[in-house]
């Protein structure tokens, strides 16, 4: 067999022709052939727009990068507000000091993060998608700054298209140049919300970063250059798996970017103006604007497409040329698939936005994010986690007292100092022999090795086994008593 010598491979579906009980295989008509497996990724040259959902977009920008790049540098009780102490095993937010056991609180958010995106993509479409997700907040940054260097579309496409000159080079190193310093500091600020960030801006001059700072610094950085600078439109395609389960959270009434077929078609060009019904077209002038703006490369007018991120510069597009034209806005706009077909107004379809779906994700995300804030605002000032001494179970002391020894993890969950009173309850006699206070520094977690002890008549009383008792935990600031509760074993 001899290796074809085409560089292009071609998936040719097969029909199968059965006659007189043989199948014979045909080729299929040219319309079937399959497309190239192998076929190089068009570069899509986006056109700028302004408007009304531009700005918004832009809004957005600033308000996510402002959090993102700003939070790390806010200081709070002597700290960085938000940091993430992997080697602490300390997770500081504001005021709440976290540890690996409030794990429960880290899981209710990304629930909460989930009933949202459900909720507003019910009524919205994929508005995360068009106006937060990193990927489209840095691949805008991105394309500004490739317009500063590289101009607008038109030019764009002249320029990659010329051969390589002095201009061309120093505009493309310049560029990549700022895509870099822009992606650097991306992941730095990344590091920041682990490491603190004044220390790490300290260490950036001297060029003293740990191991693992120097990887993430760099990974999330060539991350950023990679996905907003040349991938792009790629990542929302094959690689967010978003775009590919969306549907599952569309109905027929939400609200997505959507072409008026019943009053753009059919559509063609004509003069400024000019009068629909006598011409018998639509008011689509087949400009190709709204191609031109969309950076995923798709035709809004083909219908709704998994590739459309719902960032409505197709909107801003068309109304620019409806008002030239001097006809009314919204030929493309935010509408539903049940409106469009029964030509409801725009209020109609708003109307239809509390409906069952819409009800029943709001109240389950109310009463999660409610047992959310509860639990947090309720959490006990301070953790305490019991652990029996495996080696001596129980033993025999003084005056036939029976004894068993405990390691207890006392955590401070507070950012001042503690005195912790301890206490044992559940058995009758039983009493902690030796300290029963602890000093606590600030968020310090503490193992401390203690002793509890039942009197002989009242562990014969209780019987050989295993009986429940708890450990209390008094604070000096806080009257509410934290229980943890344990066994005390009684040797036969």
């Amino acid at each position: 067999m001899t290796r074809p010598t085409s560089k292009v491979a071609r998936v040719i579906p097969i029909r199968a022709v059965v006659e007189e009980g043989r199948a014979t295989a045909a080729p299929s008509p040219a319309s079937e052939l399959g497309a190239s497996l192998y076929e190089k990724q068009k570069k899509i040259y986006v056109r700028s727009m302004r408007g009304w959902f531009a700005s918004w977009r832009w809004a957005m920008v600033f308000v996510t990068q402002a959090i993102f790049y700003g939070i790390p540098w806010v200081t709070w009780n002597g700290r960085p507000a938000v940091l993430f102490d992997l080697a602490a095993r300390r997770f500081f937010l504001f005021d709440l000091v976290l540890y690996p056991q409030d794990f429960i609180y880290l899981s209710a958010l990304l629930i909460v993060c989930a009933y949202s995106l459900f909720f507003f993509t019910a009524i919205g479409g994929r508005l995360w998608c068009g106006y937060a997700c990193p990927q489209t907040v840095y691949t805008e940054i991105f394309r500004w700054v490739e317009r500063r260097f590289e101009g607008d579309r038109g030019a764009h496409v002249r320029r990659d298209a010329a051969g390589w000159s002095v201009d061309k080079t120093l505009r493309k190193t310049g560029k990549h140049a700022t895509w870099l310093t822009i992606a650097w500091w991306t992941g730095f600020t990344f590091v920041g919300y682990f490491t603190p960030i004044r220390t790490l801006w300290g260490e950036a001059f001297t060029l003293s970063f740990g191991p693992w700072e120097w990887f993430w610094v760099n990974f999330y950085g060539l991350a950023t250059y990679g996905n907003a600078g040349f991938l792009r439109e790629q990542v929302c395609k094959y690689m967010c798996p978003y775009a590919h389960f969306q549907s599952a959270m569309f109905d027929k009434d939400t609200m997505i970017v959507s072409y008026d077929t019943t009053r753009g078609e059919p559509r063609g060009k004509r003069a400024r103006g000019s009068d629909t019904a006598a011409l018998g077209v639509g008011d689509c002038i087949d400009c190709g604007l709204c191609v031109q703006v969309c950076p995923m490369g798709i035709d809004i007018r083909d219908g709704l497409q998994y590739e459309c991120t719902a960032c409505t510069a197709c909107i801003d597009a068309c109304n620019g040329v409806m008002t030239k034209m001097h006809y009314p806005q919204g030929l493309i706009r935010y509408a539903t698939e049940r409106g469009l077909a029964q030509k409801s107004t725009q209020r109609e379809m708003f109307r239809r936005v509390l409906r069952p779906r819409v009800l029943i994700y709001a109240t389950v995300l109310m009463v999660i994010a409610s047992a959310f804030v509860f639990g947090v605002a309720s959490r006990d000032p301070v953790r305490v986690d019991v652990v029996r001494d495996r080696v001596t179970l129980a033993r025999i002391v003084d005056h036939g007292e029976i004894e068993n020894v405990y390691r207890l993890q006392l955590m401070n969950a507070t950012e001042f100092e503690q005195d912790a009173r301890l206490r044992v309850d559940g058995m009758q006699g039983a009493f902690l022999a030796g300290f029963a206070e602890v000093h606590l520094l600030p968020a310090e977690a503490r193992w401390v090795t203690l002793a509890v002890r039942v009197p002989a008549d009242a562990a014969s009383a209780a019987g050989p086994g295993s009986h429940p008792i708890v450990f209390v935990t008094t604070l000096e600031r806080d009257a509410r008593p934290v229980r943890e509760r344990s066994t005390f074993i009684v040797p036969r």
